[in-house]
């Protein structure tokens, strides 16, 4: 459709199509680079024939004049409240630090990560929004792309920043993680920026502390979704 109505095209990849990482978080979108990702579920191995069928297009002539597809990380930020279980971490323990009541995360079951120890590239959503915004302003730039901090940091990183944010002291809980995603569970990933960069992306990550920071004033709102 969008080649058709000569409309640019800007989607949502995923960082899921990088399954357990073993292989790097290196966003080559060479079609052999794609093929050889092994996502851990079904939803990161759409994103990834997706993904192959857009550079496809491309090499056919057949794509937009702009086309990209960004694979986001762990995007947390202002107005996700409509997403339940899929809501980040910060969104769904805030209610327990708010009311100064422990907060649980998952347990790690590998043996080179403490619990809580997990690694994930999180991302503001304002970073995001910026990548996206310099992308419709540098029309001649397509691609797959990585939208993430470029740094790894554990959930309990994330967990004491939102309590320091609240002004509390963190009380923090482990609890075993289902059997059922023990087997799917990534444990590090951390986006590799340089080619969006190398495209000419100005932009600077929000650091953790601060896009925390800056989530639970906007969750401390009487009516935060205005």
């Amino acid at each position: 459709w969008c080649t058709q109505h000569a409309k640019r095209l800007i989607y949502a990849s995923s960082a899921a199509t990088y399954g357990d990482g073993d292989q790097g978080f290196e966003d080559d979108d060479a079609l052999a680079a794609l093929a050889a990702l092994k996502p851990l579920n079904a939803y990161g191995y759409s994103k990834r024939l997706f993904d192959e069928y857009a550079v496809r297009q491309a090499g056919r002539g057949q794509a937009p004049a702009q086309w990209a597809g960004l694979k986001f990380f762990n995007v947390y930020g202002p107005n996700e409240y409509h997403k339940g279980s899929m809501k980040s971490v910060v969104a769904q323990i805030w209610p327990k630090v708010a009311a100064g009541e422990p907060v649980q995360l998952f347990r790690s079951h590998h043996p080179d990560y403490a619990d809580g120890g997990q690694l994930r590239d999180f991302v503001h959503v304002d970073d995001v929004v910026d990548i996206i915004a310099w992308l419709l302003d540098t029309p001649d730039v397509s691609g797959v792309f990585n939208a993430g901090s470029g740094q790894a940091r554990s959930f309990a990183d994330l967990a004491r920043a939102t309590f320091a944010a609240a002004g509390r002291e963190p009380q923090i809980t482990y609890i075993d993680m289902p059997e059922v995603l023990r087997e799917r569970y990534q444990y590090f990933t951390e986006a590799r920026m340089d080619r969006l960069r190398q495209r000419g992306y100005p932009g600077q990550s929000t650091p953790l502390e601060t896009g925390v920071r800056r989530y639970v004033e906007y969750l401390s709102r009487h009516d935060p979704h205005r």
